[in-house]
């Protein structure tokens, strides 16, 4: 097996599922006491949002690279960065170390492909649903995406921020939460992207009336078949 490598804390909740994940479908996959082979380089939250909210993506690119050198250096094969809107600066990271980043798009993707959907909204961060960075992955592939109004953008924002990264899972914002699902539905979405690592901490498929995508699962399981293949 390939060692995976994770740039993580961003959130460290998030990126505790996708430690949980990969060495499940690992060991789904290879039975006995089998555990994936991972290098996972943590980062200060705290950093990356200062850096984040005061638009100094620059330096944040350089934190980034520095971090997938520090996970290529332990000896990663493939390497994953565990958050969507750090997908913002995913070509620089790519293009600064010599093994394959695997894109949370490109996990995500076939997943809302293969169940034959052609339209599906976009939750996560407000830079992930303002700039398109994330939307145009999905749209290169045919999909439609759509994102919520303003009002319900920022909602969702301080869900993310306020909430989620420090580990509080509130029943009122889940019930927020699935509101904006339903009224991409009735917009027209027929799946939602969780376009944020941390969304499907809060988020129930069994609350949604459309499907919901994952992108956590998806781009963990993902790499371990990748790790496998």
């Amino acid at each position: 097996m390939k060692t995976i490598g994770l740039i993580g804390g961003i959130s460290w909740e998030s990126t505790a599922e996708y430690y949980r994940i990969i060495n499940q479908e690992t060991n789904a996959r290879l039975g006995g006491r089998h555990s994936a082979k991972v290098v996972l380089v943590s980062l200060d939250f705290e950093e990356v949002e200062e850096l984040q909210s005061s638009g100094r993506w620059e330096e944040a690119a350089g934190l980034m690279i520095r971090a997938a050198g520090q996970v290529r250096a332990g000896g990663a094969e493939l390497l994953l960065i565990c958050a969507n809107t750090m997908h913002k600066l995913a070509d620089r990271v790519r293009a600064a170390v010599d093994i394959p980043l695997l894109h949370i798009v490109e996990a995500t993707a076939g997943a809302v492909l293969a169940q034959g959907l052609a339209k599906v909204g976009l939750l996560g961060t407000r830079y992930t649903m303002t700039e398109d960075f994330i939307s145009r992955g999905f749209k290169a592939r045919g999909l439609t995406v759509l994102v919520p109004g303003a009002e319900e953008i920022e909602v969702v924002n301080r869900i993310i921020y306020d909430e989620l990264v420090l580990g509080r899972i509130l029943e009122p914002s889940r019930q927020k939460l699935h509101r904006v699902v339903d009224r991409l539905a009735e917009a027209g979405a027929q799946g939602v992207i969780l376009g944020c690592t941390e969304l499907p901490l809060l988020a129930r498929a069994d609350l949604s009336p459309i499907p919901l995508f994952d992108t956590t699962f998806l781009h963990a399981r993902a790499a371990v078949e990748a790790a496998l293949a």
